[in-house]
């Protein structure tokens, strides 16, 4: 059923709403484009797998760090429907208000976006079913797991691997890797 919501997702939002324009023209290739201020948007391949990994339901709170240009907060309003909702977070504030702009346009009215701060993720609105992050750490930042559910799970790119990791309880989780990825490094 998550493929399907996925695959419905993808048609519903379209990559190239959420490029500048001089690169419309290129959204159809399986590759990361530049969004400005050195970050990209991702190969729509990484995002399907991601995502699929993520497992997000209708009805969850996900929250979405690296927000960038939004699409990725945009799928993730589709996957988890109107009773669901987004936390969208960034740090770079051109892209925050670049990705709330483009969610707007696309009727999105799940999804919140806010400025990020010094910590990891979004404390504040805690704990999340989900967590999708967009750009590579160097370590695994253990406060994004404090930020999860019980049951919940989180997938983050960490150096050239992906990994998918689900909180079992307050003081255990298990990871799953997935290895051979690159990402703009998360700031």
């Amino acid at each position: 059923m998550t493929m399907d919501m996925i695959e419905q997702a993808f048609r519903k939002i379209h990559r190239k709403n959420f490029v500048p324009e001089a690169l419309r023209s290129q959204v159809e290739i399986d590759a990361p484009l530049p969004i400005g201020f050195g970050q990209t948007i991702s190969q729509p391949t990484t995002v399907q797998l991601m995502l699929s990994w993520l497992a997000a339901q209708p009805g969850e709170k996900v929250l979405d760090i690296g927000s960038g240009s939004g699409w990725t907060t945009a799928l993730l309003s589709q996957i988890v429907g109107p009773k669901g909702s987004v936390f969208a977070v960034e740090r770079i504030p051109e892209l925050v208000e670049l990705g709330k702009d483009n969610c707007d346009r696309e009727g999105i009215q799940n999804a919140k976006f806010f400025q990020a701060g010094k910590e990891y993720g979004l404390s504040k609105y805690s704990p999340y079913d989900r967590m999708l992050v967009s750009a590579s750490a160097k370590k695994l930042p253990k406060e994004l797991i404090n930020q999860l559910k019980v049951g919940g799970k989180l997938v983050i790119p960490v150096q050239n691997d992906i990994l998918e990791i689900i909180k079992n309880s307050e003081h255990d989780h298990e990871t799953k890797t997935h290895s051979g990825f690159v990402f703009v490094p998360l700031v």
